[in-house]
């Protein structure tokens, strides 16, 4: 038995400090591979809620931009179209102001001011990690871009076009669906913020 045990070896028993020893050198893992390998598992997490913030603003962009195109196709000097009787129709209108018709008079600062949204969503997005905040600035940034294509490219020139609105409920300023995307994401960042939860997914407990 013990020339049988010279021969073999006695296997190493790691200790108990779970260090790997020459058991994990024998598979080629170093020692402290694990705690590594879940520290590099945190960027994938950050980019998979970065993807869902542009998937959820290309939606809301496309949305926004299709139905405008519709509108002016198809409603724009035409009477206005009952939805819900006098509660909801469908008018559409050239605003040249911020949302629901507010501030007419300072459009490029309102196309500035879209401008700075998107830039500093996009610097936010880096440290992104939070599904319910992607979601959130992925409505603002969609909304943001749906307006301002109307702001760059639409008449009476360049910065200073009208959006077009066409949702208009009774006793109500009229808006679209890009007002519609940043006033919830809007909603959907002061519940976060209440709750405690920051975009990087740490959430405050006071």
């Amino acid at each position: 038995m013990a020339e049988a045990e010279r021969i073999i070896g006695t296997p190493d028993i790691p200790d108990a400090g779970g260090t790997g020893g020459p058991e994990s050198e024998v598979r080629g893992e170093p020692a402290g591979a694990g705690a590594d390998t879940d520290r590099a598992e945190t960027p994938g997490k950050g980019q998979r809620k970065i993807m869902v913030l542009f998937v959820v603003a290309v939606f809301a962009y496309l949305l926004d931009l299709i139905s405008k195109m519709i509108v002016v196709a198809k409603l724009e000097h035409q009477q206005p179209i009952e939805i819900f009787g006098e509660w909801l129709r469908f008018d559409a209108i050239r605003n040249a102001g911020a949302a629901f018709g507010i501030g007419e008079a300072f459009t490029v600062i309102f196309t500035v001011i879209a401008a700075t949204v998107i830039v500093v969503i996009a610097r936010l997005a880096r440290k992104l990690y939070s599904l319910p905040w992607a979601i959130a600035l992925g409505l603002l940034l969609g909304g943001a871009l749906g307006n301002l294509t109307d702001r760059i490219f639409r008449s009476p020139g360049l910065f200073k076009g009208a959006v077009v609105d066409f949702i208009a409920p009774a006793h109500f300023a009229v808006f679209n669906l890009a007002d519609s995307a940043i006033v919830c994401g809007g909603i959907l960042i002061v519940i976060l913020s209440f709750k405690g939860l920051d975009p990087d997914g740490t959430v405050h407990k006071d």
